[in-house]
C-alpha cells in the first residue's frame, strides 16, 4: 500500500494556515514544506481529478480561493482533504503528499501551461460554467 514502504519519509506534524492558505508539512527526515490549499487541490489524487488512466486528467480550474476545512487521517499511510468547494474524495498517501511536497515546482509549473494552453484561469469567475447536460445520455 502506498506510503507503508521502509523508503517513504512519514509527516511528524500536519498544520493549517488558513489565513496564508498553506498547510505545513513536517517530515521525519527533517524537511518541512508549505503547499497552498490550490495546489493540494488541483493535484488531489482522486479519480474525479485524475481519471481512471492517462488521458483521462481532468483540468482543475477557477481553484485559487478554494479553502481546506478539515485533515481526516486514514489508517497510518494518508489523509483525506475536506475543500471548501465539497471535494473531499482524494486520498493523500504520504509518498504521495512527500512528492507533491518535492516536486512543487515543477508541478505548479506544469498546471500553469496546462491552464494557458485551455485558455482557462486559476480564477473562479474567470471560467464559465459548464454546458447543461441534456437529458440522462440514453437514447430513449
Amino acid at each position: 500500500m502506498a506510503g507503508l514502504d521502509d523508503d517513504t519519509p512519514i509527516p511528524t506534524a500536519l498544520t493549517l494556515h488558513r489565513k496564508s492558505r498553506m498547510l505545513e508539512i513536517a517530515f521525519g527526515e527533517g524537511n518541512e514544506y508549505s503547499l497552498p490549499f490550490e495546489y493540494l487541490r488541483v493535484y488531489s489524487p482522486s479519480a474525479e481529478v485524475r481519471g481512471h488512466g492517462v488521458g483521462q486528467e481532468t483540468l482543475q480550474v477557477g481553484k485559487r480561493d478554494v479553502e481546506l476545512l478539515d485533515i481526516e487521517p486514514v489508517g497510518h499511510y494518508a489523509v483525506k482533504l475536506v475543500f471548501s468547494d465539497g471535494h473531499d474524495s482524494g486520498l493523500y498517501s504520504w509518498d504521495y503528499l512527500h512528492m507533491l511536497a518535492t516536486q512543487h515546482d515543477t508541478l505548479w509549473q506544469q498546471y500553469l501551461d496546462r491552464l494557458s494552453e485551455a485558455g482557462a484561469s486559476r480564477d473562479p469567475a474567470d471560467n464559465p460554467p459548464p454546458a447543461p447536460r441534456h437529458g440522462c445520455g440514453h437514447k430513449h
